[in-house]
């Protein structure tokens, strides 16, 4: 394995690496009735993280087909790819690019980069924590990270709602990414 030990961290040697979709989940969390949290995740994606000589100047990428959103509940998953949310048909992508480290702290790295959803892109922070580099059994090299973000969803457009007869509303409007992931270098 090609690994660089890097500010007492063991690091990738400097390339490109592609996100292992086996062992990567794209989640979120939202808030319902303004009493609980529905999760689910996207089944379909890529991307791929490009380490630099010096891992701070390292730039990210992320796509991610709209339709293959599942919560467990086919209605919700049915209404979250209709036009009201995501509107899968017009928009079959989210996008994250131009990830780029902004600053850091042992094993902990703050990234900023431009995140699209329904054709609005605005810029997004997220919060990269290293999990470490290894080898596999079969002599590759992997390396994982955890990964949470914070964003308003009205911001991109997603401003379906209902009002509760008790007050609040149905959706929340702050959507919790959530994602856990390994990386293994690009054929």
């Amino acid at each position: 394995m090609s690994t660089r030990t890097w500010e007492s961290l063991t690091v990738p040697a400097a390339g490109t690496y592609n996100l292992d979709a086996a062992h990567t989940r794209i989640g979120f969390v939202t808030k319902h009735m303004m009493v609980s949290k529905v999760r689910g995740h996207f089944d379909s994606f890529s991307g791929s993280v490009t380490i630099a000589e010096n891992p701070l100047e390292s730039t990210a990428e992320l796509t991610i087909q709209t339709a293959s959103i599942t919560t467990g509940v086919a209605d919700r998953d049915g209404h979250l790819r209709s036009d009201d949310f995501l509107s899968v048909e017009k928009f079959p992508e989210i996008t994250f690019r131009n990830g780029r480290v902004v600053s850091h702290s042992g094993d902990e790295f703050t990234v900023v980069g431009d995140l699209t959803i329904r054709d609005v892109t605005r810029p997004v922070e997220l919060t990269v924590e290293y999990g470490g580099a290894g080898t596999t059994p079969w002599g590759g090299t992997v390396w994982g990270f955890s990964i949470t973000a914070e964003f308003d969803r009205e911001d991109f457009g997603l401003t379906w709602n209902q009002a509760l007869e008790t007050g609040g509303v149905l959706v929340g409007k702050k959507v919790k990414i959530e994602i856990e992931g390994e990386a293994a270098p690009a054929a």
